[in-house]
């Protein structure tokens, strides 16, 4: 039985099938794929970030392989938003909906008090991350946007994962634009400003927006896989419902 595809874009943390434990059994009614964005390896060695490689994984894994049909649902978390909206630009035709969960979209609401804010903050550090190591950059990294203490890495993985996080370019760099004619969702904690301004900004450009439980990932709560998956279904019957 053909089943539409959705695929999954993570943010600067967890990547894969790690980044959406929620939404593992998505893949019971849809052609579930989790992807892995430029640099992200579990055993390759972290390389910088690169928004339109990001971008392209994002359309090549909307193609037509096979399956008898292009295109399919996109869902994003924070900075996965960025190459999800660039997608959607570049290809809207094969993008049926978007859900941007706490979307790292700041270059789209640079002008706003929240984002300036912000901006100010971690510009300094991001202007310095190649002069530091990982696990400094890391931990400084963490103190500004969490108001926390990380631990120092020491495994391999958390040695990578360190090593990722500074190698990510500032989202505010990001070449956005408005995605036309997209139905869209934006899914936020509740708990920052930041992407709460963000939602705001898009809520005027067209899209639906809902909070739930969870901080930085409120698709690890009930209510916010909820509400991923009654978006993506209404959006697939009404879609049906014209074709037919």
């Amino acid at each position: 039985m053909f089943k539409q595809r959705v695929v999954f874009v993570h943010g600067a943390g967890s990547f894969g099938a790690a980044a959406w434990p929620k939404q593992h059994g998505m893949a019971l009614d849809y052609d579930a794929l989790f992807l892995r964005r430029h640099g992200f390896d579990p055993v390759a060695e972290p390389l910088e970030s690169d928004f339109a490689a990001d971008a392209a994984i994002v359309l090549a894994s909307l193609a037509d392989d096979g399956r008898g049909e292009a295109g399919g649902h996109v869902v994003a978390h924070s900075q996965g938003a960025i190459a999800a909206m660039i997608a959607a630009v570049e290809r809207p035709d094969l993008v049926q909906s978007l859900t941007l969960v706490e979307p790292a979209c700041l270059s789209l609401t640079a002008e706003l008090p929240a984002t300036a804010a912000h901006r100010a903050l971690m510009q300094p550090l991001f202007d310095v991350r190649h002069n530091l190591s990982d696990d400094d950059f890391q931990r400084e990294y963490i103190r500004r946007v969490f108001a926390a203490d990380a631990p120092g890495a020491t495994t391999p993985e958390a040695l990578r994962a360190a090593r990722r996080l500074r190698l990510q370019a500032p989202p505010w760099d990001a070449p956005l634009q408005i995605v036309p004619g997209v139905p869209t969702l934006v899914l936020t904690g509740g708990w920052e400003p930041l992407y709460e301004e963000i939602a705001g900004y898009l809520r005027e450009t067209g899209a639906l927006h809902r909070t739930a439980p969870g901080g930085h990932r409120p698709q690890d709560s009930t209510e916010g896989d909820r509400v991923i998956r009654s978006f993506i279904g209404e959006v697939s019957r009404l879609q049906h419902a014209r074709a037919s």
